[in-house]
């Protein structure tokens, strides 16, 4: 199944585990630490952000390590960029608006 970057974002136990990757590779178990919910649960999480490819994991002896993949969330920048835009125009309209008042 593909998955895209916006089905990995879309959980809040998914953005706290990004957060934590951000900051350093971790294993499942170091990873379900941080929750309160079972290790399988947090695994269901792991293997979505897989799939959406914000996440890699590397073997390293018996371990499995997860990494943040920060340039998979670039879809979300560009993706974004559309209405930053919009925002800034609206804010400018805005501006004008209050300068004639």
């Amino acid at each position: 199944m593909r998955r895209d970057i916006f089905q990995a974002i879309a959980d809040p136990t998914r953005r706290a585990i990004l957060g934590l990757l951000a900051l350093q590779a971790m294993t499942p178990n170091a990873l379900a630490e941080h929750f309160n919910s079972t290790r399988q649960a947090v695994s269901k999480h792991i293997k979505i952000l897989t799939e959406c490819e914000v996440v890699k994991q590397k073997q390293s002896g018996r371990e499995i390590y997860y990494h943040f993949n920060p340039q998979k969330m670039k879809e979300i920048d560009i993706w974004l960029e559309r209405f930053r835009q919009l925002w800034e125009d609206r804010f400018n309209q805005l501006d004008d608006v209050l300068k004639d008042l």
